[in-house]
């Protein structure tokens, strides 16, 4: 297994982690430290390295016939075989939850992704605006994409920008991270007055919180 190691200026300590995303594992180097001194760190916790390699979840690519959760329920991905039309979520009482995709085998996994995108843009604007009407405050631009290391963001100027994969979780994990950087419109930190703000605003944010850190790295499996 390849290590990489990733030099950064505001890092203290050394520190190992593994994305999510299936990546590789990461090994940051404080901007005065050193090679020896980072293999040397990386070998005492080869330990530790091996069980979060083992306990990673298998990637699920979005291809027919395969589940992909959607606001947290398995869907399973079925074309309909005609060559037009949007992919949409149907209830089968025989099969359960799915999602109908049109079009080409090949071109299945663009498809869905294109659909998660859409339905997690109009759920994070949807609550993030009313979380933001509750506040007082207003939202200059929201954006979904792929990140890696968050699930969400805010800039000082209140954009405000989410992973959306976000859509594959329950609604309450997705209506906390959304609630969590509407709260850094007024709070622009990590303070004892932020947290309170954001449960006020989602009470479940200790459950939260500890969902995505027990099944975070399941939503980066799909796709």
């Amino acid at each position: 297994m390849r290590v990489r190691l990733r030099r950064d200026s505001r890092a203290r300590r050394y520190l190992l982690r593994v994305p999510p995303d299936h990546s590789g594992p990461v090994l940051t180097v404080p901007e005065n430290g050193s090679r020896t001194r980072a293999e040397k760190f990386l070998l005492q916790h080869l330990g530790w390295l091996r069980d979060r390699l083992v306990d990673r979840p298998a990637p699920v690519p979005l291809v027919a016939g395969n589940l992909v959760p959607v606001r947290g329920k398995p869907h399973l991905i079925v074309p309909t075989g005609g060559l037009r039309g949007i992919v949409s979520a149907n209830h089968s009482d025989d099969a359960g939850p799915q999602l109908l995709v049109p079009g080409e085998t090949a071109h299945i996994p663009r498809k869905v992704l294109a659909y998660l995108k859409k339905e997690a843009r109009s759920d994070l604007t949807r609550i993030a605006d009313q979380h933001a009407r509750t506040i007082g405050k207003t939202i200059t631009g929201l954006s979904v994409r792929d990140t890696r290391s968050r699930w969400g963001s805010c800039t000082s100027t209140g954009r405000l920008s989410f992973s959306w994969r976000l859509i594959l979780a329950p609604p309450e994990i997705l209506d906390y991270v959304a609630a969590h950087e509407v709260a850094h419109l007024v709070e622009m930190n990590h303070s004892a007055r932020f947290w309170r703000l954001c449960e006020q605003l989602a009470p479940q944010t200790p459950h939260a919180r500890r969902w995505l850190k027990t099944y975070g790295s399941h939503l980066h499996a799909h796709g």
